[in-house]
């Protein structure tokens, strides 16, 4: 019977969420080629400063901020309030024009073991929903809209189940060499409902996603760099963080209206087609071609000097 229950409230989490679709440092508009997000209003993204009540910080670092998951004392796992904050802070930083790129990383031991199961039974006992609302994204990007924007993730430690999800929907990803991966569901009669189904065979190959998701084994940083989920493996957790801030940093000097172009390209051909994706590219690129970002590259390299790009 305690089994049976288990699954029940595992079985409702997934429902839920398919509604809506440093603590060290801490211490010391529209893509072209895309459509657009459904409120198209600009925003200024302000900081959620770290405090151990904190279940999601928000730190600006000029054109990019850190955005951190931190209930260390539940493994990380987040609960309805946190994915709220999560997915508003993924709406946030989208819409604010200031900010380039951001890095998703985990306070603690663990970036994150995925769901708080007993905070999601409780919402659905009181009949609540998930990002209810305008002003949310769905950070397992099951829903549009979706980031236009670079989003950069480290992890370390366990990162299981919807953790894993959530690093899948990255667009680069950065592990520390102690990380633990897991997409365990099937092993308690359930299965991955935060899309892993569709982007961990996409990107590691259908062979390599179903070894894990039908066995429920899990696997380390080296493995999933050779499957191809992860780009840079570094030795530790800070390591890790440092390495995806520089990412993000790189991403941030480039043009942003061809960073947003080129993310949304890529997004047809997988979402779409290659076809579909082809088929707008002149399109796409005649519009770079009038902005003054365009202009300012052609200058800089002709001055042999850094670009200073404006969005515009």
């Amino acid at each position: 019977m305690l089994r049976s229950n288990k699954i029940m409230v595992a079985s409702a989490v997934v429902v839920l969420l398919g509604t809506a679709t440093l603590q060290a440092q801490e211490a010391g508009g529209k893509p072209m080629g895309s459509e657009a997000n459904n409120t198209p209003r600009s925003t200024q993204m302000t900081d959620i400063p770290y405090s151990p009540e904190t279940k999601i910080t928000v730190r600006r670092q000029g054109q990019i901020v850190l955005i951190g998951i931190n209930r260390p004392y539940l493994d990380n796992r987040l609960d309805p309030e946190a994915t709220d904050t999560l997915a508003k802070a993924y709406y946030d930083f989208d819409h604010d024009p200031s900010l380039r790129a951001a890095v998703l990383f985990g306070y603690g031991e663990h970036f994150s073991r995925g769901v708080d199961v007993d905070a999601y039974k409780a919402m659905a006992q009181a009949g609540k929903k998930l990002m209810d609302g305008p002003g949310f994204i769905d950070p397992m990007g099951r829903t549009k809209p979706s980031l236009t924007k670079p989003l950069v993730v480290s992890v370390h430690g366990d990162t299981w189940n919807m953790a894993h999800e959530l690093f899948l929907v990255a667009d680069i990803r950065v592990a520390s060499e102690d990380t633990n991966f897991g997409q365990d569901e099937n092993t308690h009669g359930r299965f991955p409902g935060g899309g892993a189904t569709v982007r961990f065979p996409s990107e590691a190959g259908w062979g390599n996603a179903m070894r894990y998701i039908l066995t429920g084994d899990h696997w380390d940083a080296k493995e999933a760099l050779r499957m191809g989920t992860v780009q840079e493996v570094a030795p530790n957790r800070d390591a890790a963080l440092g390495t995806a801030v520089e990412i993000a940093k790189k991403i941030a000097a480039c043009g942003p209206l061809g960073i947003k172009s080129s993310l949304a390209s890529a997004r047809i051909a997988v979402e779409e087609s290659p076809a579909a994706a082809l088929s707008k590219l002149d399109e796409q690129y005649r519009a770079l071609l009038m902005t003054r970002d365009f202009q300012e590259g052609r200058d800089a390299e002709a001055q042999k000097r850094p670009p200073v790009y404006e969005g515009r």
